[in-house]
């Protein structure tokens, strides 16, 4: 299943010397949680107190970029050379140092607003890992040595694979969610091999990435899957409890702070009043199965049925028609779906008990975008811009408004400097007062589409358009 490219050097010289010498904590995606580190200034206002470091023209891609010691990394796709890349860029001047493109046969199929260079890669400060559901894994060292690769994918799921890899100790983590055949596994960075896998047949396609819990030195994994936030070993993978009552499809990462996880998403049908929902078998053979096969067919369902446009993601054995099984597991999802932002104090074994919730709410969800946690709240934006902001003592709104981006949000948002941003896939930058005002500070308008999500780092904040990349500090 891997390939490992031996290095010259680790074999003369042993394994750090193959690599430079930085050295900083791990990079991947939301490691810290969307909130910037230190007391740097950062923008009130791109078009006043912003400076441009530089801007470095790129091929389109999904990918958040990963800031690791002197270098960013993020992915790339070329649509018309059908091209998929890794790229490393010299981070105090934009350029490019490097390009490794991926050799995929093909590639996968994916949502007409998504990308096969979706997934952010991690970084350790030796090496770089990028994954892509159209390839599998890749391991580069800094300079763009291909060390070793595991091959994984296309996988069932005709909007693609998004989770991003994580690191934890001296493993890879990395969750996929999707039609069949889910999983989340450990990898051992040095060699590709897996530690250990462990499969999720339970839940049904998603996009989170995983995120680690620390509880007193003892490290967990949290997943948010399809209905249920659940949380596992890292040393061995086995499931250690879960939160039932998540949204039937969730695409954000949840978020830590002060030991409690913060959850907030929303897919279409997860509403009180508004629920998707589908006829038990019978009565549905009964209404739908005109040749009596007992089975049911896309061209003998109704126009308007909840099911037509969910029927590839049914239809688990791909044969075009919908058996008791796959139309049983399905409508179960639809029935306990739940559309919410809730708070949870993590538990220890089995499902998590009632007083380990400490609040839920249920208006101005996010689709998309994870959530922040900043100075005691926590603001979460909709598509068309709505933006919620809840006390996280009480759970209770504290302010609900508008953001000045309108239309969709896929990017997730980012906190510091008493300052939030958030940005519409429209390319409109709204930073927000931190706290329980919303009071809007400024917008600006990058005039490009942007569905990945900024990072600030050391007082530098990064912005990948649709066409290129930005750095800026604050002037």
């Amino acid at each position: 299943m891997y390939r490992l490219l031996p290095c010259l050097a680790v074999l003369v010289f042993g394994w750090t010397t193959c690599f430079s010498a930085h050295s900083q904590e791990l990079s991947y995606f939301r490691h810290d949680h969307g909130v910037a580190k230190g007391n740097h200034p950062l923008p009130t206002d791109f078009s006043k107190d912003a400076k441009l470091l530089w801007r470095t023209a790129l091929p389109p891609g999904h990918s958040t970029p990963c800031v690791c010691g002197d270098s960013i990394f993020l992915t790339t796709y070329r649509a018309e050379e059908k091209e998929l890349a890794t790229v490393a860029l010299e981070r105090a001047t934009g350029k490019i140092r490097w390009k490794k493109v991926v050799p995929a046969p093909t590639i996968e199929p994916v949502h007409a607003s998504g990308s096969p260079a979706s997934a952010t890669p991690a970084c350790n400060g030796k090496q770089v890992f990028a994954f892509f559901g159209s390839y599998g894994m890749l391991c580069y060292d800094l300079d763009g040595n291909l060390l070793w690769e595991k091959k994984m994918g296309p996988f069932q799921d005709e909007f693609g694979a998004a989770s991003s890899p994580i690191l934890l100790d001296d493993k890879i983590i990395l969750n996929e969610d999707h039609d069949l055949d889910n999983f989340i596994m450990a990898i051992d960075q040095r060699t590709g091999e897996t530690v250990w896998k462990v499969p999720r047949p339970e839940f049904t396609r998603s996009y989170s990435t995983p995120l680690v819990l620390d509880r007193n030195g003892k490290k967990e994994i949290l997943i948010a899957g399809s209905l249920q936030l659940a949380a596992y070993d890292s040393a061995t993978g086995e499931k250690l409890w879960w939160f039932n009552g998540l949204s039937r499809i969730i695409d954000c990462t949840p978020v830590v702070h002060n030991g409690l996880i913060y959850v907030a998403s929303w897919t279409p049908g997860g509403d009180s009043g508004e629920r998707i929902s589908m006829e038990p078998f019978s009565e549905a053979l009964t209404n739908y199965d005109k040749n009596k096969n007992n089975m049911i067919a896309k061209d003998e369902l109704p126009a308007g049925s909840p099911v037509m446009d969910r029927f590839f993601r049914i239809d688990l054995n791909q044969n075009l028609n919908l058996e008791e099984d796959e139309w049983k597991r399905h409508a179960i999802v639809f029935e306990q779906a739940q559309n919410v932002a809730v708070a949870l104090e993590p538990g220890t074994r089995g499902s998590l008990a009632p007083q380990y919730v400490k609040w839920t709410y249920t208006r101005g969800l996010p689709t998309v975008p994870s959530s922040v946690v900043y100075d005691g709240y926590l603001t979460m934006v909709k598509d068309s811009g709505i933006v919620t902001i809840l006390d996280i003592a009480k759970g209770e709104m504290v302010h609900q408004g508008r953001a000045e981006g309108r239309g969709n949000y896929y990017a997730s948002l980012v906190a510091g400097d008493g300052k939030v941003y958030m940005i519409s896939e429209n390319g409109v930058v709204t930073v927000m007062q931190a706290g329980r005002d919303g009071k809007i500070l400024s917008s600006h308008d990058f005039g490009q589409r942007i569905t990945s999500s900024p990072v600030i780092d050391d007082g530098v904040m990064y912005f990948r358009t649709q066409d290129a990349l930005y750095s800026f500090t604050k002037r």
